[in-house]
């Protein structure tokens, strides 16, 4: 009950800055491209070690990634080309922290980890595939959206990474980020093959579908015509 009355005044907050945002006639590219480049900024602190506040702008980033599509429904400015924008830097804010994390844990430091840094690497490579493997399923069939390592789900295990970081402590909820990577180098791949077993299995529905269709078309093409000829009446002589 606590936890669904806070998750209704962050909506509240969030439905006013989405309604002063229509108002104000922001375009909704900019704030995506805003997003974008906050975005670039946690990358580069992951890079430099700065987890906690990488975590903190990673927040302020998704918030305007929050913004964009609301905004743009509300002032009617909807586009196809805004779409194609907001997924395709969506695809490089996802990049840019796997890349700030290979670049922190290839560091010569104390936290050099090359298993790290091929867990942020495959993690990437994995989650590219998860939205390509959508963009292209969605070109054949209606909807591929499922798997439970979507990219919301991506961008709240980097900030529960990166807020739970504290070098000098030894508890079991810090420094988490090394979990993480471990769950989305697994999770993205798994959710890739779980895309692609879900479009084989649509696309063999459908096909069903079809062939049922000729089916029936072709047997009521191929049925003998069963009206009976008019009978002449004939008249008396």
């Amino acid at each position: 009950m606590f936890g669904a009355s806070i998750g209704r005044a962050g909506q509240r907050i969030i439905d006013a800055m989405v309604r002063w945002l229509a108002r104000g006639h922001f375009n909704p590219n900019i704030l995506t491209s805003i997003g974008v480049a906050i975005n670039v900024g946690s990358g580069l602190l992951f890079g430099f070690g700065r987890f906690f506040w990488a975590g903190i702008v990673l927040i302020v980033a998704n918030l305007f990634d929050m913004l964009d599509g609301q905004v743009a429904r509300l002032s009617g400015r909807v586009t196809s080309y805004g779409g194609f924008l907001d997924s395709s830097l969506d695809r490089l804010s996802d990049m840019v922290v796997f890349v700030g994390l290979m670049v922190f844990y290839a560091r010569d430091t104390e936290f050099h980890s090359t298993l790290n840094v091929f867990l942020a690497g495959a993690g990437m490579m994995g989650s590219v595939m998860v939205s390509y493997a959508s963009a292209r399923a969605e070109s054949l069939i209606p909807k591929c959206d499922v798997g439970f390592l979507r990219r919301p789900e991506r961008v709240v295990l980097f900030i529960i990474g990166a807020l739970s970081t504290r070098p000098s402590s030894h508890n079991f909820f810090a420094n988490r980020m090394p979990a993480v990577l471990w769950v989305l180098a697994v999770g993205s791949y798994w959710t890739f093959a779980h895309r692609m077993y879900h479009t084989w299995i649509e696309l063999n529905r459908t096909k069903s579908a079809e062939e049922l269709n000729e089916d029936a078309a072709k047997q009521i093409s191929q049925a003998p015509d069963l009206r009976r000829e008019p009978t002449l009446a004939h008249k008396p002589s």
